[in-house]
């Protein structure tokens, strides 16, 4: 009884501590104050984040691979119970972004159906903000967002232009995050613009580390994966090894996380261009969680390109992938 009426105590004294550090920042640091009253929640309710039984069960899904060799969830149609997790994560009232790229042709093809159908389905239900990277502000279509929903844009800078689009894109990020971004949001995706949503995109999604599972690959032989195969590059994988092949369009977790790939893939691009080898975004990314276990890994139904033949593996498509 001693012990448990000590973990109180301290419990208390936190919480009180927590109480106090947000009266003080509430005027001059909001951002910081918004962190501060999410941990003063978790302390204040005992609220804990729900054991991985309570809201996932592969054995829902015995045709397909579940869990990874590591013990990480896949998330398929019928694996996943999200009410179980609505209900943790609506208590702790977090902030989600979504970053999307949309420069010259692809910002006046793709853009608008992209934010409206996000805007349907991305996070239904929580606070939204809509990161968009652009060389044209002027491209961007006005939209009525819904209720918890905003956007910001981020203009990518004029000095980069002659850079590939991706590497331009992922350096801003990397500022974005560096400076803005860690303290706007409590998870962070990116993703390609070139993709509709069609069902709801939700929270069991989220994690420290999300992947996506591509498509295509999901369903060949893994020694026939498109990894990068030359010895001298810096997303070099060797045959024989290798867990999936993950697809360039959608990456997530906490903004620190995202932050740790940009960085890693900025490196290896770069070491890349020295030794005069050109690499893809996506050989780096392969390569990055290969060495990086997710701790979330997203099925194909989670991008589906519907251009192929759908297997019945593939129950509920959630966003369509539009090469």
């Amino acid at each position: 009884m001693g012990h448990m009426e000590g973990m109180n105590c301290k419990r208390e004294m936190l919480s009180l501590i927590l109480l106090a550090l947000l009266l003080v920042l509430s005027k001059y640091h909001p951002r910081i104050k918004d962190h501060l009253q999410k941990m003063y929640v978790c302390w204040n309710d005992h609220l804990e984040e729900p054991q991985l039984s309570a809201w996932f069960n592969p054995k829902k899904r015995p045709d397909v691979i579940a869990t990874t060799g590591w013990l990480t969830p896949v998330i398929w149609e019928g694996t996943y119970n999200r009410q179980v997790l609505d209900k943790y994560y609506k208590r702790l009232n977090i902030t989600v972004g979504l970053a999307v790229l949309a420069t010259g042709n692809f910002t006046r093809q793709y853009l608008r159906h992209f934010l409206k159908s996000a805007d349907k389905y991305f996070m239904v239900g929580y606070n939204v903000i809509f990161y968009i990277s652009t060389d044209n502000t002027y491209d961007i279509p006005y939209i009525e967002l819904g209720p918890l929903r905003s956007f910001k844009t981020l203009r990518l800078p004029d000095e980069d232009c002659n850079q590939d689009h991706t590497f331009r894109n992922m350096k801003n990020m990397r500022n974005k995050i560096i400076q803005d971004i860690q303290y706007e949001v409590n998870f962070l995706f990116t993703m390609a613009v070139n993709q509709i949503f069609k069902k709801d995109f939700g929270v069991e999604t989220l994690g420290k580390s999300v992947a996506q599972l591509h498509s295509w690959w999901y369903f060949r032989n893994p020694r026939d994966f498109p990894y990068e195969r030359r010895v001298t590059s810096a997303a070099f994988i060797p045959f024989g090894e290798g867990d999936f092949y993950y697809h360039g369009a959608i990456i997530g977790g906490t903004p620190n996380n995202v932050l740790a790939f940009i960085k890693e893939y900025l490196k290896g691009i770069t070491d890349d261009r020295t030794n005069k080898l050109d690499s893809t975004y996506e050989s780096h990314l392969n390569k990055y969680f290969l060495i990086n276990k997710p701790t979330r890994v997203l099925s194909p139904e989670y991008n589906w390109n519907p251009k192929l033949k759908t297997p019945p593996q593939i129950k509920r498509i959630k966003i369509a992938w539009r090469p």
